[in-house]
């Protein structure tokens, strides 16, 4: 079975930077189908920061409050996928999971469920 694991997670203060990691086990390889970051806060639902489809072209897509500041990209030589967050806020302070073997298309509504395999979480904290 196909196992992620995040990594990246720090605490940082406003303004700062930081790059998630998410790998995923020996022996499985990437499909073509869609990858997503997802964040969830104390006390809030788990809610979509990004996704990468592939299968119609290279398509990326984030939540407004992300925009410009997160990018999200995937290394299928290293079967692993990334979130780059710049300029973070404290509202980005949450719990941070990758999501795979989604649909094969998808934007940055699909449902939670849609997504088959799910990583452990790595914490990000930004301070003010």
């Amino acid at each position: 079975q196909v196992q992620l694991a995040e990594s990246g997670g720090d605490s940082v203060q406003a303004g700062g930077s930081l790059r998630l990691s998410c790998a995923a086990s020996s022996g499985y390889i990437f499909s073509g189908r869609c990858m997503a970051w997802f964040r969830q806060a104390p006390g809030k639902e788990r809610e979509a920061v990004a996704s990468i489809e592939i299968e119609g072209g290279l398509d990326l897509n984030y939540a407004d409050s992300v925009k410009g500041r997160f990018t999200i990209s995937r290394d299928d030589a290293k079967n692993t996928l990334y979130l780059q967050m710049n300029n973070l806020k404290p509202e980005d302070t949450a719990m941070y999971y990758c999501a795979a073997e989604g649909p094969w298309y998808c934007n940055i509504r699909t449902e939670i469920h849609r997504y088959n395999v799910w990583g452990q979480g790595t914490q990000v904290t930004v301070s003010s």
